[in-house]
């Protein structure tokens, strides 16, 4: 089923059981096939230096390295692959960050295998797979008037940092966690403090659980994992 003309494809999530729909999905389209599969970012990249892909199916939430630095190397080492990112998180809470860093797509995974399909050849082609919902609101943020929520406005550091310290971690769990000093946690910290008008961590708290973002980096699995 090989050829020059075949949509190479990577899958990359932590569930054998998503990886294996997935696979079924693309394979049952005689014009995809899957050359490797990865159960985080870090595995990703050393599945793309094995097989060869043209498009990266990327889920959001994996143990390891953080979604945004994965993204980043992605892009960095095999800028000529274009990501489609699959997530359950809603758009509002990933989307637009996604697209920022550099994916070509965003989809959530209750969306139909035809829609996949649709994605995965769009972003070959070389465009932007974004639903109707999404484009509207990437639409509404070329106005002046547009005001998203506060965290869309942090660098990805600082909401790597955000969403750690949310889950009620301390500055120097949050550090193991992201390969950083607990010191640059710290200055972090003050810079998102200042930019989200917080006084305490308890504020961070309860604005990570009113916006979806306590599925984080580091937060331990059912089997003691760390997850993403």
């Amino acid at each position: 089923m090989g050829g020059a003309s075949m949509i190479r494809i990577v899958i990359v999530d932590d569930h054998p059981i998503v990886r294996s729909g997935l696979r079924r999905i693309a394979e049952e389209d005689r014009g995809i096939t899957v050359t490797g599969e990865a159960a985080s970012g870090d595995a990703a990249l050393v599945a793309l230096r094995q097989s060869v892909a043209d498009v990266i199916l990327l889920d959001v939430s994996m143990p390891g390295t953080p979604f945004t630095e994965t993204l980043r190397r992605l892009r960095e080492e095999h800028p000529t692959v274009r990501v489609l990112v699959l997530s359950a998180h809603p758009e509002d809470q990933w989307a637009i960050r996604a697209l920022r860093g550099g994916a070509s797509g965003y989809l959530t995974k209750d969306h139909s295998p035809g829609q996949l399909l649709d994605a995965i050849r769009r972003v070959h082609r070389g465009g932007r797979y974004v639903s109707p919902t999404l484009a509207e609101r990437l639409a509404s943020q070329l106005g002046q008037d547009f005001v998203g929520a506060p965290h869309e406005q942090l660098s990805d550091r600082e909401f790597d940092v955000l969403r750690g310290l949310g889950t009620g971690r301390s500055v120097k769990e949050v550090a193991e966690t992201l390969g950083l000093s607990p010191k640059t946690v710290s200055t972090y910290r003050t810079r998102l403090m200042e930019k989200l008008q917080f006084k305490t961590n308890a504020d961070l708290v309860r604005y990570s659980a009113e916006h979806g973002l306590m599925d984080y980096v580091g937060s331990p699995d059912k089997n003691g994992e760390q997850r993403t």
